[in-house]
């Protein structure tokens, strides 16, 4: 046999009060103008929830923008880099142009300089490996018109001479190289001496003069000196480099010392061969003791 609850109300009467405490909140409502209860619990409750799906949304929509603006920026800056790298290629280029510029710019005044001899310009494609162009190589040969024994210029003066030649390349000794050997002269008094290549004193930016005779003449330090009309090989007045340094020998009869070239043996690229030879100019071709 069931027992009954007493305590349980019948639902009728759950509705009953349900539908009483509604009509009570709603006439509160109506009467306070809108501040009744209903609107104290929609304040903690509707209200709230609503402003985080609003905030929800509205940060939705934001992220969304942002994505969109990332992206934007994403490809404005790949466009921004590609114009950076063309203007650093472009920089780059103008660079190259205003050095090769101003080194076309000194070879025309060393054509000038020596506007009585044709010349060619060519350009330095290989030296011998080492940091100093002693001997290099240039792209003009026997098919642009060059001859073993043709002077070369280059910087503010004399660069070598050409030594070998094939039919479009050429080989030239520098005025640094051991083996070279010129018949110099101070151009200030016309003492004759002799200049001799030296790659030790390189690194110094120096060559060396020797056989200077100890006269009356009296030498200073940066004194030009230049090739000597009784050169075999050179033509005469080139310009080698100014006495850096000049000293009595023990003989007491001769003076020696040293020159910085007129020509930057670190760094040749453009040079210009005279087309002219020594041999051309004279009948005889004697070396003696005076050097090349």
């Amino acid at each position: 046999m069931k027992i009954k609850n007493q305590n349980t109300l019948p639902s009728k009467y759950v509705l009953l009060i349900l539908v009483i405490v509604c009509g009570i909140l709603l006439g509160a409502e109506r009467f306070m103008d809108g501040g009744g209860p209903l609107s104290w619990i929609a304040n903690y409750t509707i209200i709230p929830m609503q402003r985080g799906i609003s905030y929800v949304g509205t940060w939705m929509g934001d992220l969304t923008d942002n994505f969109a603006t990332l992206s934007d920026l994403r490809k404005e800056n790949e466009q921004l880099q590609e114009r950076v790298d063309q203007l650093t290629i472009d920089n780059t280029r103008l660079n190259q142009e205003q050095y090769e510029l101003e080194r076309l710019q000194e070879l025309y005044k060393l054509d000038q300089n020596y506007g009585d001899y044709e010349k060619v310009g060519a350009h330095v494609i290989a030296n011998n490996g080492t940091n100093w162009f002693s001997s290099f190589t240039i792209d003009k040969g026997s098919e642009d018109g060059i001859r073993k024994d043709m002077n070369v210029l280059a910087g503010s003066g004399l660069a070598g001479i050409v030594t070998e030649v094939g039919p479009n390349y050429a080989q030239v000794r520098a005025v640094i190289d051991d083996e070279s050997n010129i018949s110099g002269m101070v151009l200030s008094t016309s003492d004759l001496c002799i200049v001799r290549g030296d790659l030790t004193l390189m690194e110094d930016g120096r060559i060396r003069f020797e056989n200077l005779p100890n006269n009356d003449n009296e030498i200073q330090v940066g004194e030009q000196v230049v090739t000597s009309h009784i050169s075999s090989t050179y033509l005469q007045g080139l310009f080698i480099g100014y006495i850096s340094e000049i000293n009595v020998d023990a003989n007491n009869l001769t003076r020696s010392g040293y020159i910085t070239p007129a020509v930057d043996f670190s760094n040749l690229q453009e040079v210009l061969v005279i087309t002219t030879t020594k041999a051309d100019l004279t009948e005889t071709d004697g070396s003696g003791d005076k050097g090349e």
